[in-house]
This record gives structure tokens, sequence and C-alpha cells, in this order.
């Protein structure tokens, strides 16, 4: 036995004043992570409430969504300092942040030494061309914490071969930040993300931004999980940890890695493997015969 303990922050965006407005939030939140967890994570873009802080913010256009990389070293500080002094593994959602020329929503995963590493979502939702978002290039697993570990940024769990390659990479658990500004999307992901655990047998964490803090701001809708294969050693539905609609809140939950591999090779349904044992079948037919 493995076991693995997980909280995801379901963050809920408001109007607020100030970058210590946005501490306060991530550290009442905080509170309800318990001192033991091993893995947090908070969701996609999470730090767009921040643009309620100009004063011009309700005359923004869509375009202006930028501007957050404003905060971006704050935003960095903050967490270095959160990671190091709770001695935990923190998925700090994703944030806006200018490369160059170019803007990229970034997840970053902040370790208890000061250290972080980064994912560039590589599949933008189309909505997000509207504010020059550029999509990165790479799919990395990560030996942080106690399992192997990968990101999918919301509109990255609706595309299967991420979360393939993640888990062929060795990804036990993968992280989803995410944020859907309607119930339809919300579904989307969240289906998604039930398949791709099923698919890979991994354990896929999603957690959303919701909240309704008014124009510039899409509001978001969704309702954080913690997601396991549909066998014996878990729930029925595969839905370990479930957070309430539209809450602010923090959903913990405990998942054994171990499970995760009897269960590849001894399972009712095989299909880490299954869906590569016929690959000389697959070659016959587009777009396989293309790879």
């Amino acid at each position: 036995m493995k076991n693995v303990s997980i909280s995801a922050c379901q963050f809920r965006v408001e109007r607020i004043n100030s970058f210590n407005d946005f501490k306060e939030q991530v550290n009442k939140l905080m509170k309800d992570v318990p001192k033991d967890t091993d893995y947090v994570i908070f969701p996609e873009l999470f730090t767009i409430g921040l643009l309620t802080t100009f004063p011009d913010s309700e005359k923004f256009d869509v375009t202006e969504m930028t501007r957050l990389d404003d905060f971006t070293q704050d935003y960095k500080d903050f967490f270095c300092k959160l990671a190091t002094d709770r001695s935990q593994v923190i998925i700090a959602g994703s944030h806006l942040e200018r490369r160059g020329n170019d803007y990229f929503n970034i997840a970053y995963i902040f370790q208890p030494d000061g250290t972080y590493v980064e994912h560039k979502k590589t599949h933008i939702f189309p909505a997000e061309a509207d504010w020059w978002t550029k999509e990165g290039s790479e799919l990395q697993v990560y030996e942080i914490g106690p399992a192997k570990i990968g990101i999918a940024i919301c509109y990255e769990a609706e595309i299967p071969e991420v979360s393939h390659i993640l888990s062929e990479k060795g990804a036990e658990i993968i992280f989803c930040p995410s944020y859907t500004f309607t119930e339809h999307g919300f579904w989307r992901v969240r289906h998604c993300a039930q398949s791709r655990a099923i698919e890979n047998q991994v354990y896929f964490v999603h957690c959303p931004t919701v909240g309704e803090p008014g124009s510039p701001i899409n509001k978001g809708y969704g309702r954080a999980s913690i997601l396991s294969p549909c066998d014996t050693a878990w729930p029925p539905n595969g839905v370990v940890a479930e957070a309430e609609t539209n809450k602010n809140m923090v959903i913990t939950g405990v998942v054994d890695i171990e499970e995760l591999y009897k269960n590849r090779e001894n399972g009712a349904a095989t299909t880490f493997k299954d869906r590569k044992r016929r690959k000389k079948m697959y070659s016959k037919y587009a777009p396989y015969n293309f790879y």
C-alpha cells in the first residue's frame, strides 16, 4: 500500500482591491487543507480576480486579460513561500504570463524546497485565442512528492492524447486545473476527466475556478473531484471525493498508488495495456496510419 493524500481547493473568484486580498483568499482555503496532505491543487487562471484591482477594470475588453502578467512575480513569490512554510507540494493552478512577445497559460508546481517547475498549456481553448495565448509544446512527468505526476490544464483533458502520453511516461496522478464558463463546459471536462482515469488507469484530479465576479471576468462553473478508475478497489462511480457545486471549499481524498499497478494487471478492465495491444490493427486506419 502506498497512500497519497490530495487536497483540491475549489476557488471562488471575488472582486478584490489588492494582491494582499488575493493572498487572504488563498490562505483562507489553506486553513482547510490538512497539514499532512501530500499534494495541494488550485484551479486554472484563479488569479483572474486580480484584474479587478485595476480602477478601470470594468471597461476592460477581453484582450486586457494579459494585464494579469503584472502580478506574475508576486504570485511566484507568494506560492514559493507558502510551499516552503507548509512543506507541501502545491500545484498553484495556472496564471497568464508573458514570455518575450507571447503569453502562455502556465501551471506551476511549487516544492517545499522553494523551487518550482512549470507546464505551458499545449492545447488552448478556442476562446483563449482572444487574449493572444500561445501554446506550449512539452509534456512532462515529474517525480515530485510521493507519486509521479503530470499536468493537463482544462481543455487538455478533452484531448485524449495528452493524458495518454503522460500515462505512458509514467504519470500516476494527473492534475487538472480548470476554468469553465458554463455548466456545459464543466461537464465536458468532467466527463473527459473520468474517461482519462479509466482508459489510462490513473488518478485524475479536476479542480475548477468558480464564481460570478462580473465584468470583465467570465463566471466559473464547476465541482472539484478526485477520480479513480471504476473497479472494485474504488467507489463504483470512480469518485473518491467531490465538492459542492460552485462553493468556495476544499476537498481531500486518499488514493493508493500501488492499487493502480495491481489494477493494470488484474483489474476487470485492463485498458492501460489493452489499448496498445492492437497497434498493428490501428495502423491500417487514419489517423494511426500517418504516425
